[in-house]
């Protein structure tokens, strides 16, 4: 586990902190030590499906602000020793969060289903900008206009406020692992993002990106559902771990196939729908509370930590053993 003696985090902002990632994110900073400031569209507390806000929030500076429109919280930039950027949307018009949340399985297969029909309409031929709601708008333009406003405010910054240099912009991205069933379009702006992230730091060495590519995201409570998912794609994960390279398995097969497919190779180098499955049934699902601790290790510059992150790498900064497998998922 890479770990600095004396953390030189003091204070973080966590752009939608009342999400289900992003208030995972302010409690582990929080427990910390370190004071946590979130942004969001309505400013609001974070609260459970039950309504109730856990005695933790009452810690957070909550404020309200658009990730579009960055300018409306640019104040914050200056005070804060890292920025973790943690909007975005699976299915463009978010209705599939409620039920995910309330564990309504019918509904959650209905948004599902219409997403993967196109009932809410084909993406790539809309206007960027036109939907604030899009894949484009809430999976890239709010990181790259969030990440532009932090940069831009290291000119009024005191030099010696931070010992946290370079600062960092953590940006939750995912892993490619819901293809067909998930628009090909959600992955394609968290890479976007990532991309267009990394362009602006280049020549800034006052500043490192770092980009969480966390796979399925579960919690038994907050995300009922995710959890008979999440044991399976554990077992599968360790079965694939385990298994001779000689003997061929069920994401070498997809694999192959994928490789034979017709599809091109998207800017990304994302594969076709063939390499996503594959991804899904060989990396191991992670709880959100072990997403927010690797970000909280990540966040720290005595940690060194840069570009991508993945499972396996969230793992590593946790100090895992690579034993450590479907147990948590009722333990975490």
């Amino acid at each position: 586990m890479q770990k600095t003696a004396t953390s030189a985090v003091r204070k973080i902002l966590v752009v939608g902190g009342n999400g289900f990632i992003g208030s995972a994110v302010c409690k582990a900073a929080l427990a910390r030590g370190i004071q946590v400031t979130s942004v969001s569209s309505s400013g609001r507390p974070y609260r459970t499906a039950k309504g109730h806000s856990p005695a933790w929030t009452s810690n957070v500076d909550w404020q309200k602000g658009d990730a579009l429109h960055p300018q409306s919280f640019a104040n914050l930039f200056s005070e804060v020793d890292g920025v973790v950027h943690t909007i975005g949307t699976l299915i463009e018009d978010g209705l599939y969060k409620t039920p995910l949340k309330q564990g309504n399985i019918p509904a959650l297969f209905r948004t599902l289903f219409q997403s993967a029909v196109g009932g809410s309409g084909n993406p790539l031929e809309r206007k960027v900008g036109e939907n604030p709601t899009s894949y484009e708008a809430l999976n890239r333009d709010s990181a790259l206009r969030v990440c532009d406003a932090f940069m831009s405010s290291s000119s009024g910054l005191d030099r010696g406020r931070t010992h946290n240099s370079p600062r960092p912009f953590v940006y939750l991205s995912a892993e490619d692992i819901g293809r067909p069933v998930i628009p090909a379009r959600y992955i394609e702006t968290k890479r976007e993002a990532e991309r267009g992230i990394e362009q602006m730091m280049h020549d800034h060495p006052d500043f490192r990106g770092v980009y969480i590519r966390p796979s399925l995201v579960y919690h038994a409570h907050h995300r009922p559902l995710t959890t008979p998912a999440a044991v399976l794609l554990d077992i599968s994960a360790a079965i694939h771990k385990k298994m001779p390279q000689s003997l061929p398995t069920p994401s070498s097969v997809l694999r192959s196939l994928g490789s034979i497919s017709s599809t091109a190779p998207t800017a990304d180098n994302l594969g076709s729908s063939f390499e996503s499955m594959a991804n899904a049934l060989s990396i191991p699902p992670i709880h959100v509370d072990h997403v927010a601790d690797a970000i909280c290790v990540a966040l720290d510059s005595g940690n060194d930590v840069r570009g991508v992150v993945g499972v396996q790498r969230m793992r590593e900064l946790l100090g895992w053993s690579d034993d450590r497998s479907a147990r948590d998922l009722t333990g975490a």
